[in-house]
């Protein structure tokens, strides 16, 4: 089984001091990619990234700093919602080589990465439409050659990610949970962005955590399967009430 979830665009060092245990494996192509970049203006940067100037001039800086030694483990080191639910950082030695076997993230700069490859401070998208360079044409299926070529892949990225996978592997090999929250208001589950971010996170530490076989036995912070809205290829958990509000700072 193969666990796909994709890079953040808010990155930290993690406070711990880990030492990556691996090196990317496309980091030869992240280098190439870099010096693409490094031709563009903070100008082109903010237009394209929909950023400030300010923030801009950062990553340009980024890039111009950018080598490709190992740096920072890259499960500790991207920061969102998906990496508050997966909470990495709790995982035991065993939990650690279990993910760095089966979980895979999907990054716009260094294409596909084990958890805990030592990765440079970067800002791209894989979504970004950038001045003469469309990443899914530069990535291919240079992605999803990099995994097994059989076997379930159950696929927790977004869409903008997990394409540069899905074009390339047979459907039937690919499941997408979907996670739903009851609205109290109408009764009836809806998709709500920061809840269905952290509960992927919380299904990939699932997995790990418990060595999951069967993914409809799922029934974490308040999820528990729902056979009716489901299908083979889309099993569909809903939670009357969220139970991940404190893995994220934007919920309280």
């Amino acid at each position: 089984m193969i666990i796909l979830l994709h890079s953040s665009k808010t990155m930290r060092p993690p406070s711990s001091g880990t030492r990556p245990t691996g090196t990317p494996v496309l980091v030869d192509r992240a280098a190439e990619l870099v010096e693409r970049l490094r031709a563009l203006t903070p100008a082109q940067l903010s237009r394209v990234m929909a950023v400030s100037a300010d923030l801009a001039a950062k990553t340009r800086d980024q890039y111009a700093a950018w080598t490709p030694e190992p740096g920072t483990p890259a499960a500790e080191t991207f920061v969102g919602d998906i990496y508050s639910g997966l909470r990495v950082d709790a995982f035991g030695p065993a939990e650690r080589r279990y993910a760095d076997d089966h979980i895979r993230i999907l990054s716009g700069l260094y294409g596909i990465l084990r958890p805990f490859d030592g990765i440079q401070p970067y800002r791209l998208e894989m979504g970004y439409r950038l001045p003469g360079l469309n990443l899914y044409q530069f990535w291919g299926a240079s992605i999803a050659e990099q995994l097994p070529t059989e076997g379930p892949i159950v696929n927790l990225a977004a869409v903008e990610y997990s394409r540069t996978v899905t074009r390339h592997v047979a459907a039937e090999r690919v499941v997408a949970p979907k996670f739903l929250t009851v609205d109290p208001k109408s009764g009836q589950p809806k998709f709500v962005v920061v809840h269905a971010k952290i509960a992927r996170g919380a299904f990939a530490r699932w997995l790990v955590t418990e060595r999951a076989r069967d993914l409809t036995a799922f029934a974490e912070i308040g999820y528990v399967y729902d056979e009716a809205l489901s299908s083979e290829r889309e099993p569909v958990f809903v939670c009357a009430e969220f139970g991940g509000k404190g893995l994220s700072v934007r919920l309280t």
